[in-house]
């Protein structure tokens, strides 16, 4: 087969769409595509009124655009990727691109001095195909927290995604099995933010795809096995300053006492915003079995130190590795649009000066100081975000409206599915 470039964007729902396009579009270049691509929902139902997508009104072209500078290796033979950035039809930078979204929030901190840096941790169920389709859990009896081998991965397959990782050019720093088998940890490179969220998106449809050649659908939903625990995505973040130092660092040690004003202002604005927060970094019916109390999960408005039980963790690790850690999100949403709602809200804790709270000295198990959690469920999650108008316009008046739009026929859509018709309503896209 003669060289071809695949060329895709993560859009509303997190899904990874695109085209595979000839050689000759190896360089800084673009297609076109429907713009009411953002209108499509899960079950691939075309909602005509979904805001600023234009279904009404023809269903107009929008560009994707690359950089061929961002041209890399792919995991199919033959075949290189790239990710870029979503424009209307006058060129325009199109409201909706969640890309752009987090490129708006690294040019605010720019403004600042400072440039976003993050690494992220990624957790996954593994599933085996039977014959007939059907699911069901990865049989890992051996399988447990932190463990590597045959016995936690008897099918082998994230060797077969560490190797192909490694071919594509990704930088892994670590596979392990997590806390509930098969549930296993992928955790990537820090690095420039909108760097970092591409490396992301891209080695999440490589892990997949190189998982499913091996019999294992790998899911990133937040609580495929209702009896076991969830999976989250972590963001730990800090920033550059002019000089390449990170701005967060005081001292060769971390933790509470030795946060500066930067910290103390990001993590407000995220105690502040929780709520708000959890529409856009818990998008999914599923996010809301993950997200309860004493689940380590970052349901409470809380922080702390070295302590798991909250949703903001200040590292003990000082100097260059001092960072801060939010682990609210799962990876049934789109990784830009919730970095760059972090990056808002921290923003806003930071310019508006909002008070910092106590850090938790509960063991969120049995007793916990926060005065309260995230929504009991993604209707209500996007009446929080609905109402919190600072963290929708400081993300994108038009990109928050669609959400909770999009948001809203989920539920509709999701009313009376529980268990594993819930899970399969989503488990063959994330």
């Amino acid at each position: 087969m003669a060289d071809r470039l695949r060329a895709m964007f993560c859009d509303h729902l997190s899904l990874m769409r695109g085209k595979y396009l000839p050689a000759s579009k190896m360089k800084s270049d673009g297609t076109r595509l429907a713009r009411p691509t953002f209108s499509v929902h899960w079950d691939k139902d075309l909602i005509l009124d979904a805001p600023h997508t234009k279904c009404r009104e023809g269903i107009p072209d929008m560009e994707f655009r690359w950089d061929g500078a961002e041209i890399r290796e792919g995991w199919e033979p033959n075949t290189k990727v790239v990710t870029g950035d979503l424009y209307d039809s006058e060129g325009v930078p199109l409201p909706l691109c969640p890309r752009g979204a987090l490129k708006r929030a690294v040019a605010d901190w720019k403004r600042h001095g400072l440039v976003p840096k993050v690494g992220i941790e990624l957790e996954a169920f593994a599933f085996e195909i039977g014959e007939d389709g059907g699911l069901s859990p990865l049989h890992a009896p051996g399988g447990i927290v932190y463990g590597t081998g045959p016995f936690a991965d008897p099918a082998g397959f994230t060797d077969a995604i560490w190797n192909r990782a490694e071919e594509a050019g990704f930088r892994l720093e670590l596979i392990t099995a997590e806390y509930d088998t098969p549930q296993y940890e992928f955790t990537l490179a820090y690095d420039e933010a909108v760097k970092a969220v591409d490396e992301m998106v891209l080695f999440r449809q490589m892990a997949r795809e190189v998982a499913l050649e091996h019999g294992i659908l790998l899911t990133f939903l937040p609580k495929p096995i209702l009896e076991k625990g969830g999976s989250g995505l972590h963001f730990n973040l800090s920033f550059a300053d002019a000089s390449g130092k990170n701005a967060l660092m005081t001292g060769p040690k971390g933790g509470p006492a030795q946060m500066n004003d930067l910290a103390r202002g990001c993590v407000a604005g995220w105690m502040r915003h929780h709520k708000g927060l959890a529409g856009i970094l818990a998008p999914t019916v599923g996010s809301y079995l993950r997200l309860q109390p004493a689940s380590m999960s970052g349901y409470w408005c809380n922080w702390g130190g070295d302590h798991r039980g909250v949703t903001v963790r200040v590292s003990e690790e000082g100097g260059a590795k001092t960072r801060l850690e939010h682990r609210m999100a799962d990876a049934s949403c789109n990784p830009y649009t919730a970095l760059a709602a972090l990056l808002q809200a921290a923003r806003l804790g930071v310019e508006q000066g909002y008070p910092l709270p106590e850090a938790e000295a509960g063991d969120c198990f049995e007793r916990t100081d926060a005065g309260h959690g995230v929504a009991a469920s993604l209707a209500e999650a996007m009446d929080d975000l609905e109402a919190d108008a600072a963290l929708g316009d400081a993300l994108g008046r038009e990109i928050t409206d669609h959400h909770i739009f999009m948001k809203r026929i989920e539920v509709d859509k999701t009313a009376g599915l529980e268990g594993a018709a819930l899970r399969d309503y989503y488990i063959w896209y994330v």
